[in-house]
């Protein structure tokens, strides 16, 4: 039984084919697609699925902590598995790519802003925006 199917059960809700789909299909995307997309590639495997089935599974996955529901430029969410380190995404402003990277910032804010000092950092969550290098040439 994966973590998913444990928390969905201690949660009174039900592993479904659908839900284990949506959430293979995340998992496999590496993160940052959007419930459209992860609608479109569910429906090549369950035709009868529906968009607000999808809707209502990741607010449930999400209300489960199983997945980070993320905010970048764009006016859509974009959604992972829950990550188990912390990382933070390059945006591109261009074509919309989203590149991971990993940096201590939870340890260097503790130690280095003094505001920070004292309080109890659990989380981060940085996007920075800007323009992948295959943008960049095409800018110029």
């Amino acid at each position: 039984m994966t973590t998913g199917s444990r928390k969905l059960n201690g949660a009174g809700k039900r592993s479904t084919r659908q839900r284990a789909l949506i959430m293979d299909i995340i998992r496999r995307g590496q993160g940052h697609l959007d419930a459209d997309e992860i609608f479109r590639r569910a429906r090549e495997k369950e035709p009868r699925l529906s968009l607000s089935t999808v809707y209502r599974t990741l607010q449930m996955m999400k209300e489960l902590d199983l997945i980070d529901e993320l905010h970048f430029t764009e006016s859509h969410h974009h959604y992972e598995v829950k990550p188990t380190r912390e990382h933070h995404h390059l945006v591109c402003l261009g074509c919309g790519r989203v590149i991971e990277f990993d940096y201590p910032l939870s340890s260097y804010l503790k130690k280095e802003v003094p505001e920070a000092k004292g309080f109890e950092i659990e989380e981060t969550e940085i996007s920075v925006a800007g323009y992948c290098a295959r943008c960049q040439r095409a800018r110029r």
